[in-house]
């Protein structure tokens, strides 16, 4: 196991070079930035605004600090993980910036309880000093590191004597340090039927007793912690910030981490309300607001807007998860009774949600949006113009000194719950039900032109059958013969949708994707077991289209040839010019 070699490692380490192997870096370069001119040249410091009000400092690492702390930050998480193993105990204590924990996790302990209690650790990651952290890893039975090592990842790790909040590493090492105060206040809790977690400095305690013991508050009315409570925290070197203390009864409003749980983990209604808000505003003219703390208002962003929806529909997520003992997904394919039966499935946050996905892949789309009949689809085409980009400079934005090569067409990241919200499936036969309400959904946004097309680029074979039969029979846009469909360049649906279809085999054989690949690079084997584009195939002499996409297309782009791909690429030019015309 990968974890447990590193964990060994890093205890035998006695040297900078054996140091930067386990990170997986050159030794000249974890020298050269921690050392020549120092850690302390490589920060960006800023402040920004908290919700509780005031400023909070940040201190932004340079990206080559950043990487070598973001592989510390692995490198501990993982040698933490193997550590609980050999002690055979579960990470249920501290939930933040922990793996498998968040906010959610953190909050489903306290639900449904009569009392909960709320602690700040003032100045948290400022209570972890250079010294500190070095004495923790030569010190802590489960690392006694070399002091030199030690150093190095202290020094790695602090900016100003302190873990830095902007540093990848210094929640990792905040949380090893802080575990063993952890223990003790779970401890406590338990020998009063409490229950307790942590998230960062956000201590947790709740209890279904009617009140807390003496030993956690020892006065309900004036909110005075009880002495041994205050005193295990005292010793492990913190201090509670009073300001942020509060105690929630069962007729109120309880929350945890900044989610209600009075009977189930949810969001705050008001921020449901607010995002339902933002996202009509943005449907209807393109734009909302978000507030601000000092009661000013400026245009959001519609990543922000995600961030929300995303958000709320985790919560949702895992609480229909924790909810059934043999849980199936969520996104299983559902049968569907009518062209639009499938949003009777969701409730109202998905619909929003699905709405928002619409509005973002096809009707603010920053490039033209493709989509096609699967993720190997993608593959071909973006490796395609990988390869082809000096033949279409309109289509890519070309590799510089200063910025990187990116596609100017957009391939949609579709996992199973985006293209459950959608009503979109893999094959091309989910795209006639995407035809048939397209038109529709645009209605549900501004009256104005989409910014930019949407192309349906598929299989030119039986696969989209129903959906040729429909534009040919429904859609007066379209050839009113198959023959003519099949034998056309673009199509233009109607609005912003399009379809290009794959050139036709020589005597006007049908064709799919992979017939656009020459025969040399068809041929070659993997493991010994040659390409089929079978659905079912005997996978002891076979491999599939994934493997083809990823180990022979993917990783080996450079020496194929992607010449029978520019019959889709100049169709997609021609498209983009059309739409401009409209």
């Amino acid at each position: 196991m990968i974890h447990r070699r590193n964990y060994l490692l890093l205890k035998k380490a006695q040297t900078k070079p054996e140091l930067a192997s386990i990170l997986g870096i050159p030794a000249a370069f974890l020298t050269r930035v921690v050392y020549k001119p120092g850690v302390s040249t490589h920060y960006h410091q800023f402040k920004i605004p908290k919700k509780s009000g005031g400023a909070r400092s940040i201190s932004a690492p340079s990206s080559e600090l950043k990487d070598i702390q973001r592989r510390l930050s692995d490198l501990l998480l993982d040698c933490k993980a193997v550590i609980h193993v050999d002690n055979k105990v579960e990470c249920t204590l501290s939930h933040g910036f922990e793996r498998e924990r968040s906010i959610i996790t953190n909050a489903r302990v306290h639900s449904n309880k009569k009392n909960i209690l709320n602690l700040d650790l003032e100045d948290f990651f400022g209570s972890f000093n250079f010294g500190r952290v070095r004495g923790y890893f030569i010190a802590n039975k489960h690392f006694k590191l070399h002091p030199h090592i030690a150093t190095v990842l202290a020094q790695i790790a602090c900016f100003e004597n302190k873990l830095p909040q902007g540093s990848p590493c210094s929640p990792a090492i905040a949380n090893l340090i802080t575990s063993s105060l952890d223990i003790k206040l779970s401890t406590l809790a338990k020998r009063s039927g409490c229950s307790y977690t942590r998230y960062a400095d956000d201590i947790t305690f709740s209890t279904r007793k009617s009140a807390f013991p003496v030993a956690i508050i020892k006065d309900d009315e004036n909110l005075t912690l009880g002495s041994k409570l205050l005193g295990e925290i005292r010793r492990a070197g913190f201090s509670v910030n009073p300001r942020k203390t509060r105690l929630q009864f069962k007729d109120s409003r309880q929350e945890a981490t900044g989610l209600v749980v009075n009977k189930k983990v949810s969001v705050k209604s008001e921020y449901w309300r607010l995002t339902r808000a933002m996202a009509h505003s943005l449907f209807k003219n393109g734009k909302f607001h978000i507030p601000q703390q000092d009661g000013t208002h400026r245009d959001g962003l519609v990543s922000e807007l995600e961030g929300r929806l995303t958000f709320i529909d985790s919560v949702d997520f895992f609480n229909n998860l924790a909810n059934k003992k043999h849980p199936a997904s969520k996104f299983e394919p559902r049968v569907h009774s009518g062209l639009n039966g499938f949003r009777g499935k969701l409730n109202s946050r998905e619909v929003v949600y699905g709405r928002f996905l619409h509005y973002k892949h096809f009707f603010a789309n920053e490039y033209p949006t493709i989509l096609t009949e699967g993720k190997t689809d993608n593959v071909y085409l973006k490796s395609a113009l990988s390869i082809l980009q000096g033949t279409y400079p309109n289509l890519v934005t070309a590799k510089t000194a200063t910025g990187p090569y990116k596609p100017k067409l957009k391939f949609p990241h579709l996992n199973r719950k985006t293209m459950y919200l959608l009503d979109i499936g893999d094959g091309a036969t989910p795209f006639v039900r995407f035809v048939q309400r397209y038109a529709n959904d645009l209605k549900q946004f501004e009256d104005k032109k989409a910014i930019n097309p949407v192309i349906l680029i598929l299989d030119n074979d039986d696969g989209p059958n129903v959906l040729l039969n429909h534009l040919v029979n429904k859609v007066k846009s379209c050839p009113n013969d198959k023959a003519t469909l099949k034998n056309s360049g673009f199509i233009h649906i109607f609005h912003n949708l399009y379809l290009i279809l794959t050139p036709l085999k020589a005597g006007g054989k049908d064709s799919a994707m992979e017939d656009l690949f020459d025969k040399a690079t068809l041929a070659r084997k993997v493991g010994g077991k040659t390409f089929s584009t079978a659905e079912h195939f005997d996978n002891a002499k076979h491999y599939g289209k994934h493997i083809f996409s990823t180990k022979i297309v993917r990783s080996d782009k450079n020496n194929i040839n992607f010449d029978k791909f520019n019959h889709l690429f100049e169709e997609v030019e021609k498209v983009i010019q059309h739409y401009e015309t409209l």
